[in-house]
């Protein structure tokens, strides 16, 4: 990994060493477990901290032949290390080979060495060691990565214990939550939905008789959130529902839900609908950003779900319907005067210039970049996806406007995912000024870097602001 990596043109290297390497990094969408922030982790292993819930290196060990007893199952650190460390030669031309070699580089220092069999057990032994020292707590790493924020993301059943003990601390790093009611609207299975009911009446200490008490329980975790810094929501959904509906309907799907009754198709998608804008009105009374996540086909093996459970590397790209519902959905809020700033990611990427265009039909000119075509996300987030989606941004809408790059990784270790993202946009910008399609002006290039690297986003959502660039 020279200094230069990805950077091809004198101007890229201006542009990434001068400009995009200094900026701190504002994480606003990741899967971080906020406990291990709050106890300030220290891992046992690199097995621990960059094998553990990375869904990504386990399809690549499956690919790979690797038994799953190496991966989710029984088999000691080491010898799961031993068993991604076969893989990597492997994953040539993966970004996984990119991202790993990155992540050895920052923050271990570990330079020029592959990892493969032959380098397995001194990596290993050098970086967990480094990893059992009070220097690589976890929030250490999060300083030496020069992480000015991070947004977890949990569920509106959670206590928020964890963050009230980050912030009670004082660290220094602001760490906020992100609102993520998935499983509120999730009518696929009525008895795990009621499980979901039945808590939140406990939690909000009030009985939920009927979809009105529901979504007033629903702007109590909200309230509760809200007290607690939260500033946006996220949501996780095959595609936007929008379908037409009326209050009495709503409130006998969900007398049906509450009775244990399955619900048909029209039922849930109308149920679907109506949560979705009750959500974003909420987001918006808040003055909150809502994140749309698009598109993903989730636990296709049914015999890996039935062993293992969901998150483990069994989702795949969708090709759901999205423009129609999606420009429905937005549009009945605009209409209203009720959007709130909004985020889309696009999983398929044949929906790339939809959802652009998307963004760019409900700009209102309250906010730069109100609408925003969010970094390419998941199977997209690597080089080619990243460029791609920002070619797309640049023709469609407003690069300079971009809120740039998140992590959405559950490893503390991902940060190198910032740096590869700056690499690639300083490349970009380089090899156009070098083409003569921009004009040669660092003032004016390097600014916009800058910008995307971090300062619109610090702008763009309503966290705490006093968050100092150095």
């Amino acid at each position: 990994m020279p200094e230069d990596f990805l950077l091809q043109s004198k101007t890229a290297k201006i542009l990434y060493h001068e400009h995009a390497k200094k900026m701190p990094i504002y994480d606003y969408h990741c899967h971080l477990p906020a406990d291990q922030i709050a106890a300030d982790h220290r891992f046992e292993n690199l097995t621990q901290a960059w094998l553990c819930g990375d869904h990504y290196k386990w399809r690549a060990m499956r690919a790979n032949g690797i038994a799953e007893e190496y991966i989710t199952g029984d088999a000691n650190d080491y010898e799961k290390f031993e068993k991604w460390a076969q893989t990597v030669p492997y994953c040539i031309r993966n970004p996984l080979y990119h991202w790993t070699h990155l992540e050895l580089k920052n923050p271990f220092g570990v330079k020029n060495k592959q990892l493969g069999p032959k380098t397995a057990r001194e990596i290993y032994e050098t970086c967990s060691e480094m990893l059992r020292t009070p220097g690589f707590s976890v929030r250490n790493i999060m300083r030496k990565a020069n992480v000015k924020l991070v947004c977890t993301t949990e569920g509106p059943l959670d206590s928020l214990e964890h963050h009230k003990k980050i912030r009670a601390d004082g660290f220094e790093i602001k760490v906020h939550t992100a609102f993520r009611p998935d499983k509120a609207m999730a009518v696929e299975d009525i008895t795990d939905l009621n499980v979901f009911i039945d808590k939140l009446e406990e939690i909000c200490d009030m009985e939920i008789a009927s979809f009105h008490l529901y979504i007033e329980a629903i702007r109590k975790r909200h309230d509760y959130f809200h007290e607690n810094g939260c500033r946006l929501s996220d949501h996780g959904l095959d595609t936007a529902y929008a379908e037409d509906y009326t209050e009495k309907e709503i409130e006998k799907i969900f007398d049906r839900i509450r009775s244990g009754k399955n619900l048909d198709l029209s039922q849930r998608l109308k149920f679907k609908s109506a949560m979705m804008f009750e959500f974003a009105l909420i987001d918006y009374e808040s003055g909150w950003v809502q994140q749309l996540h698009l598109g993903a086909l989730r636990n296709n093996s049914t015999r890996m779900f039935k062993a293992i459970g969901p998150d483990i590397g069994c989702d795949s790209i969708g090709d759901f319907e999205m423009a129609k519902p999606l420009s429905k959905f937005l549009d009945r809020l605009d209409t209203n005067n009720t959007l709130p700033k909004t985020i889309l990611y696009n999983l398929n990427p044949r929906d790339n210039a939809l959802c652009a265009t998307m963004a760019g039909n409900f700009q209102d000119g309250s906010a730069p970049g109100k609408m925003q075509y969010g970094s390419a996300w998941w199977f997209l987030d690597q080089k080619n996806g990243m460029e791609e989606q920002m070619n797309v941004l640049s023709n469609m809408g407003l690069l300079s406007r971009f809120v740039g790059m998140l992590t959405d990784s559950r490893s503390f270790l991902s940060y190198p995912r910032h740096e590869y993202f700056r690499r690639i946009l300083c490349n970009m910008l380089g090899s156009d000024v070098e083409a003569g399609l921009l004009p040669n002006d660092s003032d004016l290039l390097g600014n916009m870097v800058e910008d995307i690297c971090f300062n619109n986003a610090k702008k763009y959502f309503p966290m705490e602001l006093d968050i100092k660039q150095t």
